[in-house]
């Protein structure tokens, strides 16, 4: 058995080594991705509305977070053009990904409008990690609906979150890029529309200062509609 003496000098041995050892230790990611798991059952309840009534192909999908989810009054904004609503609350880019045999796949879409981000943003990943996401999902689109287009929403300006509307206009304006480089992709720009001439947001968000008003969904309606319509014509096969 050990004795004091050789206790203590083993524990200063380590000690000493320790800042090393920990040194050659790779770097513990600051981000630990949020389990897609907890969205399980707003994923089944779009399987129970497909059973109950099984949606057509060729319509236009609109998928991503709750933006998306709480604009209800989708389907009478684009109207006649038929859409089908796959926004969950609370997801983030890689959610989407996860679930996109689930949300996007099935519905072998005439076209895609994508609204995620802003909640990657906010739970701590960086703008770059937030564009890898979504070069993931345009990897998966590919794979798996060849030219389908893609829309995406850009990420909004809201009260709530202002303070992270730099690494919003990163993202932005990184995707704006990438839809100039790509014929599937198309970048569609709420921002201006939602913004005072001063730059502050508009009074369009409910308490929470997140999520939109009835008036916030009118302004995106004005500039996705025009969009929509011109989807609506692409062929679909």
């Amino acid at each position: 058995m050990l004795n004091r003496l050789g206790v203590i000098t083993i524990a200063l041995f380590v000690a000493a080594a320790a800042p090393g050892a920990l040194a050659q230790q790779p770097a513990v990611a600051s981000v630990q991705p949020a389990p897609p798991e907890r969205l399980s059952s707003e994923i089944e309840a779009f399987a129970a509305q497909d059973r109950a009534a099984p949606p057509k192909a060729c319509e236009l999908v609109f998928t991503g977070s709750s933006s998306v989810r709480f604009w209800r009054t989708l389907d009478e904004d684009l109207a006649p053009i038929p859409v089908i609503n796959r926004g969950f609350g609370g997801s983030q880019i890689s959610d989407v990904n996860f679930y996109f045999d689930r949300v996007v796949g099935p519905y072998r879409p005439r076209a895609i409008f994508f609204y995620a981000g802003e909640n990657d943003l906010h739970a701590g990943k960086s703008p770059e990690a937030v564009v890898a996401d979504f070069q993931q999902f345009m990897t998966l689109k590919t794979e798996k609906l060849g030219a389908t287009p893609v829309y995406f929403i850009s990420l909004k300006p809201s009260k709530a979150r202002l303070n992270q509307k730099a690494a919003q206009d990163a993202v932005n304006a990184k995707i704006r890029e990438m839809a100039h480089a790509r014929a599937d992709l198309d970048y569609v720009d709420v921002v201006p529309t939602m913004l005072e001439a001063g730059g502050a947001p508009k009074d369009i968000f409910i308490a929470d200062g997140l999520h939109m008003t009835p008036a916030g969904y009118a302004l995106w309606t004005a500039v996705v509609r025009p969009v929509a319509e011109t989807a609506a014509k692409i062929p679909c096969g």
